[in-house]
Formats: C-alpha cells, sequence, structure tokens
C-alpha cells in the first residue's frame, strides 16, 4: 500500500510538471519555430504560447467539474491522452497555425487532467499533516517547472531541434497514463450538471480578447478586424456573467467572487500573470533575435527570473500567516514595478547585467505575491471550497498570462527591426508597472474598508 500510495504521487507530480513544463519551455523555442515557419513577428508568434494557455484557462474549473461528474481516474486519463496525441501533432505540424491548432487541443488536456491530479492527491492523503505535506510537495515540483522550461528548451532545440520539446512529452505520457490506469482507484460519480454554456461563453470570451489585443497592435484601434471581436468579447463576457449568475452549479463560482478578499486576490493573480508572462516572451526573443545567443545559453540566462521564483513562495507563506497576506502581496506589487523600471533603459546593445537585476526584482516579486494571493483568498473561502478557491486562482492566473503574452507581443513587434522591438518593450514595462501599480492601489484601498469595516463591526 505505502508503495502504490507513493508512486500515485510521483505519477501524479509527474503529470503537473509537465503540463506547466509546457508553458515555459515553448517561450525559449519560439525563434527556432519562427526561423522554420519563416515567421518573425512576435504578434504571430505568441499565439503558440497564448493557444495553450488559453484554453487552459478557459477549461480549468470546466474540467474539475467533468471529473467530479464522471470520476477523476477517467478524466485524469483521458486529458493525458488527449495531451500526449496533440504533443505528436505539434511536432509533426507542418507550418505555424497547424501548430498553434495542435497547441490549443494541448490546453485542452491540460484543463482536463490538471485539477484531477490534485484532487488524486487529496484522496491519497486524509490526514492532516500528510496532506499538508503532499500538497506542498505537488506544488514545489509544478514551481520546478519553471526554471526547468528554459534550460532544457534551450537544450532541446539547440541538440535536437525545437519538435522535441513536444516529442518529450510522448513516454512520458504513456507512463503516466500506464501508471494511472493500473494504480488509480476511480471516485464515485457526482450526478451534477454540466455548466457547458458557460464553459463556452468564457473560453470565447477570452479568445475575442486575446485576438483583439493582437490585431489593436497589428492593425490599430479603428480597423473592422479589431471593433467586430472587440464587440463580440464584450457580448460572449456580458453573456457569460448573466448565465453564470442564473445557473445552480457554474462553472465561475460567481457567489465566492461576493466576498471581497477573493474578488481582490483573483483580480491581482490574473495581474500578476499578465506582466510575468508577458515579459518571459520579451526575454526570449530579445536574447535571441536581437542579441543573437544561442537557446541554450537563452535558456540559461532566464533563470534569474525563475530561480526566486521557486525559492521565496515557502517563505513568503510564512511571512503571510504571521502578518496576514496583504502586506506581503504590496510588498510583491512593488518589487514587480521597481523589476519592470530597468527596461525602459534597455537598448538592442544593452549588457545582461541590467537585464539580470530587472528578471530577479521581477522574480522575487511574483515569488511573494504567488502564495500572498492564495492566502488572502483563503481568508474568505467557506469551509469545503478550498479546491474551488484555489482552481479559481489557478484559472485567473493563466487567464492573465494569455492577455499579458497578447498584449506584450501587439506591443512589441518584429525582432528584425531591433530598435521598434525594444521602443515596443519599453511600452511594454510601462503597461506592465501601471498594472501593478494600479492592484497595489486596490489592495491597498479593499484593505483600509476591510479594516474599517471590521472595526466598525467590533464597536456595534
Amino acid at each position: 500500500m505505502g508503495f502504490r500510495k507513493a508512486a500515485t504521487f510521483v505519477m501524479m507530480c509527474t503529470g503537473m510538471f509537465f503540463v506547466l513544463l509546457d508553458v515555459t519551455i515553448v517561450n525559449i523555442a519560439l525563434p527556432s519555430i519562427g526561423r522554420a515557419t519563416g515567421i518573425t513577428n512576435v504578434a504571430d508568434l505568441q499565439w503558440v504560447i497564448g493557444a495553450y494557455q488559453l484554453a487552459l484557462a478557459g477549461l480549468l474549473l470546466f474540467g474539475g467539474t467533468l471529473g467530479a461528474r464522471y470520476g477523476h481516474r477517467r478524466i485524469v486519463v483521458t486529458g493525458f491522452l488527449i495531451f500526449g496525441l496533440a504533443s505528436m501533432a505539434c511536432a509533426l505540424a507542418p507550418g505555424l497555425w497547424a501548430l498553434v491548432g495542435a497547441r490549443a487541443v494541448q490546453g485542452m488536456g491540460a484543463a482536463l487532467l490538471m485539477p484531477g491530479t490534485l484532487s488524486v492527491v487529496t484522496r491519497l492523503y486524509t490526514a492532516r499533516e500528510e496532506h499538508a505535506r503532499a500538497v506542498c510537495v505537488w506544488a514545489v515540483v509544478a514551481g520546478l517547472s519553471l526554471p526547468a522550461g528554459p534550460v532544457l528548451g534551450g537544450l532541446l532545440v539547440e541538440s535536437l531541434g525545437w519538435p522535441w520539446i513536444f516529442w518529450i512529452n510522448v513516454p512520458v505520457v504513456a507512463l503516466v497514463v500506464a501508471g494511472t490506469l493500473y494504480l488509480v482507484t476511480e471516485t464515485a460519480p457526482e450526478p451534477r450538471p454540466l455548466d457547458v454554456p458557460g464553459a463556452v461563453l468564457g473560453t470565447g470570451a477570452l479568445a475575442l480578447l486575446t485576438f483583439t489585443v493582437i490585431e489593436t497592435g497589428r492593425l490599430g484601434t479603428w480597423s473592422s478586424v479589431f471593433l467586430l471581436p472587440a464587440a463580440l468579447a464584450l457580448a460572449a463576457g456580458t453573456a457569460f456573467v448573466l448565465v453564470e449568475r442564473r445557473r445552480t452549479h457554474p462553472v465561475l463560482p460567481v457567489s465566492l467572487l461576493r466576498e471581497r478578499p477573493i474578488a481582490v486576490s483573483t483580480i491581482v493573480a490574473a495581474v500578476m500573470n499578465f506582466g510575468v508572462n508577458g515579459v518571459i516572451i520579451l526575454f526570449s526573443v530579445y536574447l535571441q533575435m536581437v542579441r543573437g545567443h544561442p537557446p541554450i545559453q537563452s535558456g540559461l540566462a532566464l533563470l534569474p527570473l525563475f530561480v526566486p521564483l521557486v525559492l521565496l513562495p515557502a517563505h513568503a507563506a510564512r511571512a503571510a500567516a504571521r502578518r496576514g497576506p496583504r502586506p506581503v502581496m504590496l510588498a510583491g506589487l512593488v518589487l514587480l514595478v521597481a523589476g519592470f523600471a530597468p527596461l525602459l533603459a534597455l537598448r538592442a546593445d544593452s549588457g545582461y547585467g541590467a537585464l539580470a537585476v530587472g528578471m530577479v526584482v521581477i522574480g522575487a516579486g511574483a515569488g511573494l505575491l504567488t502564495p500572498a494571493v492564495v492566502a488572502l483568498a483563503m481568508t474568505a473561502t467557506p469551509p469545503g471550497a478550498e479546491s474551488l478557491t484555489s482552481a479559481l486562482n489557478t484559472s485567473a492566473r493563466q487567464a492573465g498570462g494569455v492577455v499579458g503574452v497578447a498584449t506584450f507581443g501587439a506591443l512589441a513587434g518584429d525582432p528584425d527591426r531591433p530598435a521598434a522591438f525594444v521602443a515596443g518593450v519599453h511600452h511594454a514595462a510601462v503597461v506592465a508597472g501601471g498594472a501593478y501599480l494600479g492592484a497595489a492601489l486596490l489592495a491597498l484601498v479593499t484593505g483600509a474598508r476591510s479594516t474599517s469595516a471590521g472595526s466598525g463591526g467590533g464597536s456595534r
């Protein structure tokens, strides 16, 4: 029984690792993909990342609902199979847009398996201390995928070619599927209704918003290609909110968002990934296509951003437990603003030192912010809804990342014109800094109101 439990835990952690690895490993391969497909414009290339994150963000909560209804083992295996087959399609894609389509399907598979892996881990360890330790290890493994992506991606791209960042998934998926079928027992299905309209409208609204942002950078804000999808995105988003307010089992837990700490943490989580995910793609393109560094060197050069993201969350979580999550969250937002400041002075021939300093500070800010937003949300989460709040936070981060990649890609433009590309990086730094300042102001204002309300409640 001990071996079976440990082996199951390793399988679920491995699955989570590779799902998140496929977010960061592709960044370092984008220039090689662009050269192979004859496309260098960042606005087009970013769809390789955006399509995956879009499907993951839009369907993550729905994937959790499917697992509860049909059994987590069945949905996890289905998700892995889709992920693996789509990885093969990515590796064999004859052109950019075929690759983008395969990446979207890959993201759908990830959205099915990602919530299920945590559900399986939760059922494995029911004792309080064991459960806490297992979830902590699961989160650490997920965090390790961040620095592993650029390094492994650079190594594979330089030695074997970019398709191998996808081929590497196939044997892992085969092993994990076989292990899951053999080791994991099925959960009892829960007869709950599926919110298909909510999933379609939510994903559609996010996709239309992403397309609108990209085309704004390419064609301007008053072209018909901008106005039509912008109007459709607004209509789909409005319909999504109206539908979710009327559903008994909505894919988006609207009732949770009525709690101010949960709403604030959800917004801040989205804003965090908006800037961080967006700047990663710019760093990757800058290092390889502007400065001319090879993939492995560029992957290693990105480590100053990811190392603090791995090392700091545990310390930040303890600080949030002692002092409350808001001070830690504000510190993280301030560091993120400071981290983007050096990018305002970036030039096509800048040395690596200034870039590395910015990376370290950005990584430190995100490392503080990651556990703080979750801790803030949990202060207002009803008993039994912790996993739903966590899934909401993850979905918000992925959605923010999608919009961030689209925005930064639209601002950056073509790296074949280094001066214009660097000017786009400057604009992106201003946008990111403004977003983080706005998030900090939101946290301050809502925190002050909460304190006032608490004081008032105590005096009555």
